[in-house]
């Protein structure tokens, strides 16, 4: 849903957010949505769903564009946005490790994906950025932003070291997470809800969490 919501927020449009819990979908959203997932987009009477089919059509419908004009460009710009599932399975695993060992293991696992990237950067780019295209948010920042501000909050507390071979990676990263439209983009209780659920998945980073804690009071 936060890809979105950050294409909504770059274009201003006005919109209202109901959000869904996993645990106690309603039947309406279950009778609009096929696969039961979020983001569902409701456009007066029309239903909208998966994330890419509807920031789509906001790109196409309302300005400014976000995806760019070449046609080449434009296409290879959804190439590289259909690699974040290989992307943030990457980086999901180091996230949600259960132990050092493995969150070491899943960090150096996590290398091919994050070297295609620094290449990506390099050669689509072709510029400073500090976004996926240049000076402005595009579809593909809005794409992996979810997950590059869920990683900088694992780097804060785990210290991985993830990204220091990959430094255009780590620009575009700090770049996203510090951009306010970004940041408006989760509920105000987003992180209390993050770090819940890497202890419901009893995540390495989440013991540094609590010992962290711990420390303090």
């Amino acid at each position: 849903m936060q890809r979105a919501v950050i294409v909504l927020r770059a274009k201003g449009v006005e919109f209202e957010v109901t959000h869904i819990t996993a645990d106690a979908k309603p039947e309406w959203f279950l009778e609009i949505s096929p696969h039961g997932k979020v983001p569902v987009l409701w456009v007066d009477d029309e239903v909208l769903f998966e994330s890419c089919a509807i920031t789509e059509f906001l790109d196409e419908t309302v300005k400014p564009r976000l995806h760019p004009m070449d046609p080449i460009k434009r296409a290879r710009n959804r190439a590289w946005t259909d690699f974040t599932p290989d992307f943030s399975k990457s980086l999901g695993a180091v996230s949600y490790a259960e132990t050092k060992q493995t969150q070491e293991k899943a960090a150096e696992n996590a290398r091919p994906a994050l070297a295609r990237l620094e290449e990506a950067l390099t050669v689509e780019r072709g510029n400073a950025g500090p976004y996926f295209n240049g000076r402005d948010l595009c579809i593909v920042d809005a794409a992996y932003a979810p997950f590059l501000m869920r990683f900088t909050l694992i780097e804060n507390l785990c210290e991985t070291g993830t990204m220091k071979d990959f430094p255009k990676v780590d620009s575009w990263r700090q770049a996203l997470v510090d951009d306010d439209i970004v940041k408006g983009s989760v509920v105000p209780e987003f992180l209390e809800v993050f770090e819940n659920n890497l202890r419901k998945r009893n995540a390495y980073a989440a013991k540094i969490l609590d010992k962290n804690l711990r420390q303090i009071n």
